[in-house]
Protein backbone atom coordinates (compact mmCIF):
# COMPACT_ATOMS: atom_id res chain seq x y z
CA UNK A 1 0.00 0.00 0.00
CA UNK A 2 1.04 3.60 -0.75
CA UNK A 3 2.26 5.48 2.31
CA UNK A 4 0.39 8.85 0.60
CA UNK A 5 0.75 11.05 3.83
CA UNK A 6 4.16 11.26 5.29
CA UNK A 7 8.18 11.69 4.20
CA UNK A 8 10.90 12.14 6.56
CA UNK A 9 11.05 16.12 5.75
CA UNK A 10 7.15 16.32 6.61
CA UNK A 11 7.06 14.46 9.99
CA UNK A 12 3.34 14.65 10.13
CA UNK A 13 0.95 13.30 12.64
CA UNK A 14 -2.33 12.45 13.74
CA UNK A 15 -3.30 13.59 16.80
CA UNK A 16 -6.27 11.46 18.14
CA UNK A 17 -8.05 12.00 21.34
CA UNK A 18 -10.29 9.16 22.55
CA UNK A 19 -7.58 6.57 20.32
CA UNK A 20 -7.58 3.48 22.06
CA UNK A 21 -11.08 1.61 21.18
CA UNK A 22 -13.94 2.21 18.59
CA UNK A 23 -14.33 5.20 15.95
CA UNK A 24 -10.87 6.46 17.31
CA UNK A 25 -8.99 3.06 17.39
CA UNK A 26 -10.51 2.12 13.86
CA UNK A 27 -9.39 5.74 12.50
CA UNK A 28 -5.68 5.01 13.70
CA UNK A 29 -5.28 1.53 12.38
CA UNK A 30 -6.49 3.52 8.84
CA UNK A 31 -4.42 6.43 9.01
CA UNK A 32 -1.12 4.57 9.87
CA UNK A 33 -1.93 2.22 6.75
CA UNK A 34 -1.48 5.12 4.87
CA UNK A 35 1.84 6.24 6.68
CA UNK A 36 0.39 9.34 9.41
CA UNK A 37 2.33 9.04 12.38
CA UNK A 38 0.04 8.57 15.81
CA UNK A 39 0.13 10.55 18.72
CA UNK A 40 -2.99 8.67 20.88
CA UNK A 41 -4.10 10.39 23.93
CA UNK A 42 -6.72 7.31 25.51
CA UNK A 43 -8.01 6.38 29.05
CA UNK A 44 -7.57 2.62 28.68
CA UNK A 45 -8.46 -0.22 31.50
CA UNK A 46 -5.61 -2.26 32.47
CA UNK A 47 -7.71 -5.15 31.44
CA UNK A 48 -7.30 -3.81 27.99
CA UNK A 49 -4.09 -2.24 27.73
CA UNK A 50 -2.45 -5.50 26.42
CA UNK A 51 -4.35 -5.59 23.37
CA UNK A 52 -3.49 -1.83 23.03
CA UNK A 53 0.18 -1.90 23.11
CA UNK A 54 0.05 -4.91 21.19
CA UNK A 55 -1.60 -2.94 18.28
CA UNK A 56 0.31 0.06 18.59
CA UNK A 57 3.21 -2.16 18.05
CA UNK A 58 2.34 -3.52 14.79
CA UNK A 59 1.78 0.28 13.69
CA UNK A 60 5.49 0.62 14.83
CA UNK A 61 6.55 -2.37 12.75
CA UNK A 62 4.76 -0.96 9.27
CA UNK A 63 7.64 1.84 9.76
CA UNK A 64 5.12 4.86 11.35
CA UNK A 65 6.04 6.44 14.85
CA UNK A 66 3.82 5.96 17.50
CA UNK A 67 3.48 7.35 21.09
CA UNK A 68 0.37 7.11 23.38
CA UNK A 69 -0.62 9.11 26.33
CA UNK A 70 -2.85 6.92 29.05
CA UNK A 71 -4.13 10.19 30.77
CA UNK A 72 -6.97 12.28 31.27
CA UNK A 73 -7.49 14.29 27.81
CA UNK A 74 -9.37 16.81 29.95
CA UNK A 75 -6.68 17.99 32.05
CA UNK A 76 -4.42 21.12 31.08
CA UNK A 77 -1.58 19.77 32.67
CA UNK A 78 -1.78 16.56 30.27
CA UNK A 79 -2.29 18.52 26.98
CA UNK A 80 0.76 20.49 27.57
CA UNK A 81 2.91 17.17 27.89
CA UNK A 82 1.74 16.23 24.70
CA UNK A 83 2.21 19.23 23.32
CA UNK A 84 5.89 19.06 24.71
CA UNK A 85 6.45 16.00 23.03
CA UNK A 86 5.29 16.81 19.67
CA UNK A 87 7.20 19.98 19.58
CA UNK A 88 10.53 17.70 20.62
CA UNK A 89 9.56 15.42 17.67
CA UNK A 90 9.18 18.62 16.03
CA UNK A 91 5.88 17.44 14.33
CA UNK A 92 3.57 18.63 12.39
CA UNK A 93 -0.06 17.98 13.37
CA UNK A 94 -1.83 16.92 10.07
CA UNK A 95 -5.35 15.86 12.08
CA UNK A 96 -6.49 16.85 15.46
CA UNK A 97 -9.24 14.09 15.99
CA UNK A 98 -11.85 14.15 17.90
CA UNK A 99 -13.46 10.85 19.56
CA UNK A 100 -13.69 11.39 23.36
CA UNK A 101 -16.99 9.74 24.63
CA UNK A 102 -17.56 10.19 28.43
CA UNK A 103 -20.75 11.76 28.82
CA UNK A 104 -23.61 11.49 31.62
CA UNK A 105 -26.41 8.77 30.58
CA UNK A 106 -29.22 9.63 33.11
CA UNK A 107 -32.86 10.81 31.98
CA UNK A 108 -34.33 14.09 32.36
CA UNK A 109 -36.87 12.82 34.40
CA UNK A 110 -36.21 10.88 38.11
CA UNK A 111 -37.83 7.51 38.30
CA UNK A 112 -37.58 5.05 41.60
CA UNK A 113 -34.50 3.67 39.05
CA UNK A 114 -32.32 6.53 38.82
CA UNK A 115 -31.60 9.88 39.83
CA UNK A 116 -32.32 12.70 36.24
CA UNK A 117 -29.79 14.43 35.41
CA UNK A 118 -28.18 17.47 36.74
CA UNK A 119 -27.45 20.86 35.79
CA UNK A 120 -23.40 19.76 37.05
CA UNK A 121 -24.14 16.37 34.35
CA UNK A 122 -24.72 18.65 31.44
CA UNK A 123 -21.86 21.01 32.11
CA UNK A 124 -18.89 17.90 32.27
CA UNK A 125 -20.63 16.45 29.47
CA UNK A 126 -20.31 19.56 27.22
CA UNK A 127 -16.83 19.69 28.66
CA UNK A 128 -15.74 16.25 27.77
CA UNK A 129 -17.50 15.74 24.70
CA UNK A 130 -17.32 19.17 22.49
CA UNK A 131 -15.47 22.40 24.14
CA UNK A 132 -12.81 19.91 24.88
CA UNK A 133 -12.12 20.11 21.26
CA UNK A 134 -11.32 23.98 21.47
CA UNK A 135 -9.14 23.87 24.26
CA UNK A 136 -6.87 20.85 22.25
CA UNK A 137 -7.56 23.21 18.78
CA UNK A 138 -6.40 26.47 20.87
CA UNK A 139 -3.38 25.32 22.09
CA UNK A 140 -1.79 22.75 18.79
CA UNK A 141 -2.23 26.97 17.31
CA UNK A 142 -0.65 28.59 19.77
CA UNK A 143 2.47 25.99 20.25
CA UNK A 144 2.18 26.24 16.24
CA UNK A 145 1.82 22.98 15.40
CA UNK A 146 -0.61 22.52 12.89
CA UNK A 147 0.45 21.18 9.45
CA UNK A 148 0.20 23.75 6.33
CA UNK A 149 -2.66 20.87 5.33
CA UNK A 150 -3.83 20.98 8.71
CA UNK A 151 -7.38 19.77 10.06
CA UNK A 152 -9.75 19.06 12.43
CA UNK A 153 -12.38 16.59 12.72
CA UNK A 154 -14.84 15.36 15.57
CA UNK A 155 -17.32 12.58 15.77
CA UNK A 156 -21.32 13.70 15.93
CA UNK A 157 -24.58 11.65 16.02
CA UNK A 158 -27.88 11.93 14.84
CA UNK A 159 -28.81 12.59 19.04
CA UNK A 160 -27.59 15.99 17.72
CA UNK A 161 -30.63 16.70 16.19
CA UNK A 162 -32.94 13.70 17.16
CA UNK A 163 -33.99 12.95 20.93
CA UNK A 164 -33.21 9.43 22.36
CA UNK A 165 -33.39 7.78 26.21
CA UNK A 166 -31.43 8.93 28.74
CA UNK A 167 -29.72 11.44 25.85
CA UNK A 168 -30.65 14.37 26.63
CA UNK A 169 -27.31 15.22 28.18
CA UNK A 170 -25.15 14.29 25.43
CA UNK A 171 -27.52 15.54 22.91
CA UNK A 172 -26.31 18.91 23.89
CA UNK A 173 -22.83 18.09 23.93
CA UNK A 174 -22.94 16.86 20.02
CA UNK A 175 -25.38 19.89 18.99
CA UNK A 176 -22.75 22.34 20.93
CA UNK A 177 -19.66 20.45 18.81
CA UNK A 178 -21.54 21.20 15.74
CA UNK A 179 -21.69 24.63 16.39
CA UNK A 180 -18.24 24.65 17.36
CA UNK A 181 -16.95 23.15 14.94
CA UNK A 182 -18.81 25.34 12.66
CA UNK A 183 -17.42 28.65 13.64
CA UNK A 184 -14.08 26.91 13.56
CA UNK A 185 -14.23 26.03 10.12
CA UNK A 186 -15.48 29.89 9.76
CA UNK A 187 -12.18 31.30 12.21
CA UNK A 188 -9.58 28.82 11.61
CA UNK A 189 -9.92 28.90 7.60
CA UNK A 190 -7.01 31.86 7.24
CA UNK A 191 -4.93 29.76 9.19
CA UNK A 192 -5.28 26.93 6.44
CA UNK A 193 -6.52 24.79 9.07
CA UNK A 194 -10.11 23.30 8.18
CA UNK A 195 -12.78 22.07 10.63
CA UNK A 196 -15.64 19.18 10.03
CA UNK A 197 -17.84 16.70 12.13
CA UNK A 198 -18.36 13.22 10.98
CA UNK A 199 -21.91 11.92 11.50
CA UNK A 200 -21.69 8.03 12.07
CA UNK A 201 -24.66 5.84 11.68
CA UNK A 202 -25.42 3.40 14.56
CA UNK A 203 -22.27 1.73 15.53
CA UNK A 204 -22.05 -1.09 17.88
CA UNK A 205 -19.51 0.21 19.94
CA UNK A 206 -18.91 0.24 23.87
CA UNK A 207 -20.12 3.60 23.55
CA UNK A 208 -23.50 2.78 22.43
CA UNK A 209 -23.61 -0.12 24.46
CA UNK A 210 -23.82 2.14 27.73
CA UNK A 211 -26.74 4.06 26.35
CA UNK A 212 -30.50 2.61 27.95
CA UNK A 213 -32.36 1.08 24.62
CA UNK A 214 -29.26 0.58 22.30
CA UNK A 215 -30.65 -2.84 21.55
CA UNK A 216 -33.78 -0.91 20.19
CA UNK A 217 -31.50 1.41 18.72
CA UNK A 218 -29.83 -0.92 16.26
CA UNK A 219 -32.94 -2.90 15.78
CA UNK A 220 -34.64 0.63 14.26
CA UNK A 221 -31.42 1.62 12.35
CA UNK A 222 -31.31 -2.01 10.67
CA UNK A 223 -34.78 -1.34 9.48
CA UNK A 224 -33.92 2.11 8.41
CA UNK A 225 -30.47 1.42 6.52
CA UNK A 226 -30.83 0.77 2.48
CA UNK A 227 -27.87 -1.75 3.46
CA UNK A 228 -29.90 -3.36 5.87
CA UNK A 229 -26.35 -2.97 8.27
CA UNK A 230 -25.07 -1.59 10.86
CA UNK A 231 -22.31 1.20 10.65
CA UNK A 232 -18.91 -0.11 11.70
CA UNK A 233 -15.46 1.48 12.67
CA UNK A 234 -14.19 1.24 9.45
CA UNK A 235 -16.62 2.60 7.41
CA UNK A 236 -15.60 5.66 9.36
CA UNK A 237 -12.19 5.02 9.48
CA UNK A 238 -12.81 5.62 5.71
CA UNK A 239 -14.09 8.82 6.07
CA UNK A 240 -11.88 10.32 8.53
CA UNK A 241 -9.02 8.99 6.06
CA UNK A 242 -10.80 10.62 3.02
CA UNK A 243 -11.10 13.90 4.63
CA UNK A 244 -7.23 13.82 5.83
CA UNK A 245 -5.96 14.17 2.43
CA UNK A 246 -5.15 16.87 0.15
CA UNK A 247 -8.09 16.11 -2.11
CA UNK A 248 -10.73 17.15 0.50
CA UNK A 249 -9.33 20.50 1.23
CA UNK A 250 -12.07 22.71 0.67
CA UNK A 251 -14.52 20.62 2.32
CA UNK A 252 -14.80 22.94 5.47
CA UNK A 253 -17.58 23.02 8.26
CA UNK A 254 -19.93 20.32 7.14
CA UNK A 255 -21.43 17.34 9.06
CA UNK A 256 -20.69 14.38 7.10
CA UNK A 257 -22.93 11.58 7.10
CA UNK A 258 -21.27 7.98 7.10
CA UNK A 259 -24.58 5.67 7.74
CA UNK A 260 -25.07 3.87 4.53
CA UNK A 261 -28.10 6.37 4.08
CA UNK A 262 -29.46 5.26 7.59
CA UNK A 263 -30.71 8.92 7.93
CA UNK A 264 -33.00 8.75 4.46
CA UNK A 265 -35.77 7.48 7.08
Amino acid sequence: MVKEFNTAQENEWALILGGSSGLGWASAKKLASHGLNLCIVHRTRRSKLADFNTGCEEFRKSGIKVQDFNIDALKAENAQQVLDFLKEQNAKVRLLLHSIAKGNLKPLVISEETKNLSTTDFTLTIEAMATSLYTWADAVIKSGLFSPQGTILAFTSEGSTKPAPSYAAVSAAKATLEALVRSMAFEYAPLGITANCIQAGVTDTESLQMIPGSDALKEQALMRNPFKRLTVPEDVANAVYLLTKDEAKWINGTVLKVDGGEHLR
